[in-house]
């Protein structure tokens, strides 16, 4: 038995060759899935295939055209592509309409576009949740003055679906040159063709280097200055703070470097930016005057719809924004949006907006009414406007 057992044949070891072909067949399948996993990959990111021209109407939503050169079943990367490219022909076709349809309303251009102009923004916001757009400098610059309505002008501005703003103000001109042309970029909203890129910084119209500064980044630059009595404007501007430092002096003490001779204090910033004419000159060095557009602080309160319509001529845009945008406050004051920039809500300025003033001396009142007067008069010739202030 025991001779019999040993002389069982032991299992034989595959042979080396079959051996080396599995690790080769092995290695083949290893490869081939990996490469197949990367071109899928790949092929995410690719752009969608193209659809015909006019294969799905914008009314037409459950349509989804067909493909030049293939079936209308898709794997799901595909399809998703596809109605992204489909969605964004139809913002664009829905824009061109908008552009080519003629306004209504006796021929004005304001007439008859409001509704169009909900349409417009929707669809340009669509567009932007989408990633389109890009980052650039702004085209046009609310420039100041300081207390003269720039936020204001802005808020009602952004309600326009072609202008896209920055909300906060960037001070890249006055305090943060230093960081270059890619941080200011880079602090812009996207935009599409066709939108036009502001921001505001009211302190640039007392800059003396400003001017120089933006003619370097774009000669072709539109500016805003949004301009207001300037004797209202002092004190607003010291009113303003007066709600932060309680125990700063009057605004009589501050007014004059002497009460006696009646000597005012030009080195008072609440002063000395109301000097419009001489801000002005600087800014005509370097820019010409018909590239800078005056808006009325006090008119854009009484008449934000026709302040605005000039605005958005000046701006080269559509006339959207109309009377039907506005209703007036009368606990502010003010004039305030039915509907706010991305809101179905009625919006106001905040609190800080049309602080009540505080009671000044008559007689200083009108010594800063004889002071402003030949500035204002130079500034009136040199602007080709009558702002009414004297």
């Amino acid at each position: 038995m025991a001779v019999s057992a040993a002389a069982a044949p032991a299992a034989e070891p595959l042979p080396r060759s079959i051996f080396k072909k599995f690790l080769v067949m092995l290695c083949s399948l290893l490869m081939s899935l990996y490469v197949f996993y990367c071109l899928a990959d790949r092929c995410q990111t690719l752009p969608g295939p193209i659809i015909a021209a006019g294969a799905a109407s914008e009314e037409d939503e459950g349509g989804g055209g067909e493909l030049l050169g293939g079936s209308a079943e898709l794997p799901p990367w595909q399809a998703a592509a596809a109605r992204r490219k489909r969605l964004l022909q139809r913002l664009k076709q829905r824009r061109r309409r908008q552009e080519e349809a003629p306004a209504g309303g006796g021929g004005s251009r304001a007439g008859g576009s409001g509704g169009g102009g909900g349409a417009a923004g929707t669809a340009g916001t669509l567009a932007l949740l989408l990633g389109e757009g890009s980052k650039r400098l702004p085209q046009a610059i609310i420039i100041g003055v300081k207390k003269g309505g720039t936020r204001a002008l802005l808020e009602f501005l952004r309600v326009h679906p072609d202008v896209r703003a920055v909300g906060a103000e960037p001070h890249f001109f006055d305090r943060n040159y230093e960081r270059g042309l890619a941080w200011y970029r880079d602090l812009m909203p996207r935009t599409l063709e066709g939108q036009i890129t502001m921001e505001k910084t009211p302190s640039y119209f007392v800059t003396k280097e400003a001017p120089a500064r933006i003619s370097s980044m774009s000669k072709g630059t539109k500016l805003i200055v949004v301009v207001r009595d300037p004797v209202t404007r002092a004190i607003s501007d010291y009113t303003q703070t007066l709600s932060k430092k309680p125990d700063i002096p009057t605004f009589e003490s501050l007014t004059f470097k002497n009460r006696t001779t009646g000597l005012i204090d030009t080195s008072w910033s609440a002063i000395q930016i109301g000097i419009y004419a001489k801000h002005l000159e600087n800014w005509l060095l370097y820019f010409p005057i018909g590239q800078i557009l005056f808006v009325s602080g006090e008119r854009l309160i009484t008449d934000p719809a026709g302040e605005l319509g000039r605005v958005q001529d000046f701006l080269g845009l559509k006339r959207i924004i109309t009377d039907k945008h506005f209703y007036f406050n009368k606990t502010k004051g003010f004039p305030c949006l039915k509907k706010a920039e991305g809101s179905s809500k009625p919006h106001c300025l905040g609190k800080t907006k049309g602080r009540t003033h505080p009671d000044i001396d008559q007689e200083v009142v009108q010594r800063l009414r004889d002071f402003y007067r030949p500035f204002n008069m130079k500034f009136y010739q040199m602007t080709g406007q009558d702002f009414g202030w004297d």
